[in-house]
């Protein structure tokens, strides 16, 4: 196993460019079963999560290669309707093939998801929708057996606006007879962007950013002529405007449209950096002390649950005391224990956290429980006095391509090395090789 070692105290400067969006990258791709033939799609992450979804499909009779800069999938055929276990456990967006499956082949066999234990994420959604246009299910021995003969229209009322609920929902939705319209529908940029390559193959689809969708089924999906491109990553650009925001430093992040970004960008001023949009790019610059800040996490176009851990790094060096509220997972506050460690002052009650800043922070050892807190772990680290070590940073390759290198390329002192090395010396000698 692997852990990072950060020597912190250092402001980042430069330019770091961001990779297509994990979220919008992996409901793509799934959507490629919808439609018989070849498709080609461009800015897709290097990511373990990618890698996981192109081998679900690769499973299902559906390769893949990269060739002339293009990641293609061939989804001609459909050899086998079912997503095993030891597949889905891995990460949650494997559910997303329900729907697809079910509309294209007429039934589905998928293992109930996996991915990061950040708290209880039900498919209950998922099932209502899918239901209402046609589908029945059977839950036994962890597996979801879907059948539907013939997938009809419906008008589909969300309980919560949920992301993969909508997406599952909408997938089988194109392929469906008659007018389906989803209420209550997610409307983050990566539903967005699936639409968006849906339509590429054909679908009719209305209402794209907006709590609507409407629907209007055809018989064929065609992939597209042209190769599609994933949206920038708003996450991953957050979290390295947050890394430069708490060294006290000067970051461009290229590669993601700032439209998307409004909510981290709103908390990054609240919190007194300079932030300069441009069409593609954020530069981020700080040159006085942080400051408190509040913080509530909601459904798009409010700020992310998945900039939260980030946000609470970047609390707790900020003048006075910063409230931050989770509304969308309710164990997503796992990562405040690992930052008390290295000296934050964090205490958190259910849903609410309240941080107050410190001076400094201490170099430690500290444990990644999910995606987003080994993100703000590194943060952390690269803002501490002495070094730190991250352990269990897998949980970063499912949402970070060469986190490490891009960190490095603006003045990090960072390192990924063996989780067996403990001795100082050889983890200077680490960062020293890496510089």
């Amino acid at each position: 196993m692997e852990k990072i070692v950060i020597d912190g105290g250092r402001p980042l400067r430069g330019t770091i460019h961001c990779d297509g969006a994990k979220n919008a990258a992996l409901p793509i791709l799934i959507a490629t079963l919808l439609a018989p033939g070849e498709h080609r799609l461009t800015n897709v992450p290097e990511l373990a999560d990618t890698s996981s979804t192109l081998s679900l499909l690769g499973r299902m009779g559906c390769p893949s290669l990269v060739h002339d800069d293009a990641l293609r999938v061939d989804a001609t055929r459909i050899a086998f309707c079912e997503a095993p276990y030891d597949v889905v456990r891995k990460m949650r967006a494997s559910v997303l093939v329900l729907g697809p499956l079910l509309a294209r082949c007429g039934e589905a066999k998928v293992s109930l998801p996996g991915g990061c234990a950040i708290g209880t994420r039900p498919i209950d959604q998922h099932l209502k929708g899918l239901e209402a246009l046609g589908c029945r299910f059977e839950l036994s021995g962890g597996y979801i057996h879907g059948i539907a003969p013939a997938l009809k229209g419906a008008e589909i009322h969300l309980d919560m606006p949920t992301v993969t609920g909508t997406e599952n929902i909408l997938m089988a939705a194109v392929l469906a007879s008659g007018t389906t319209r989803i209420h209550n529908a997610a409307r983050e940029p990566e539903v967005t962007d699936l639409v968006r390559f849906l339509r590429t193959l054909g679908a009719k689809i209305e209402g794209d950013g907006t709590s609507t969708l409407t629907i209007e089924g055809v018989s064929r999906l065609t992939p597209a002529s042209r190769p599609y491109s994933v949206v920038g990553d708003r996450i991953e650009a957050g979290t390295y405007l947050c890394a430069a925001a708490i060294t006290g430093g000067d970051v461009e992040v290229t590669g993601c449209d700032p439209a998307l970004l409004e909510s981290t960008v709103a908390k990054l001023r609240e919190a007194g950096c300079t932030l300069t949009v441009g069409e593609q790019s954020v530069r981020l610059q700080r040159d006085t002390p942080l400051q408190a800040f509040n913080a509530r996490t909601e459904p798009y176009p409010g700020l992310a649950t998945d900039m939260q851990a980030q946000l609470m790094s970047l609390a707790c060096l900020a003048r006075g005391t910063s409230r931050i509220e989770e509304t969308i997972f309710e164990n997503r506050f796992m990562h405040a224990a690992e930052l008390t460690r290295m000296g934050a002052d964090v205490q958190h009650t259910g849903r609410i956290a309240t941080v107050v800043g410190v001076p400094t922070l201490q170099g430690a050892a500290v444990m990644a429980s999910d995606l987003r807190a080994s993100a703000a772990l590194v943060l952390a680290g690269l803002a501490s006095e002495g070094l730190t070590e991250v352990l269990r940073i897998y949980h970063l390759d499912r949402g970070y391509h060469d986190l490490v290198g891009k960190l490095r390329g603006v003045g990090a002192r960072i390192a990924r090395t063996s989780d067996a090395i403990t001795d100082r010396s050889e983890l200077s000698a680490a960062l020293d090789a890496a510089a």
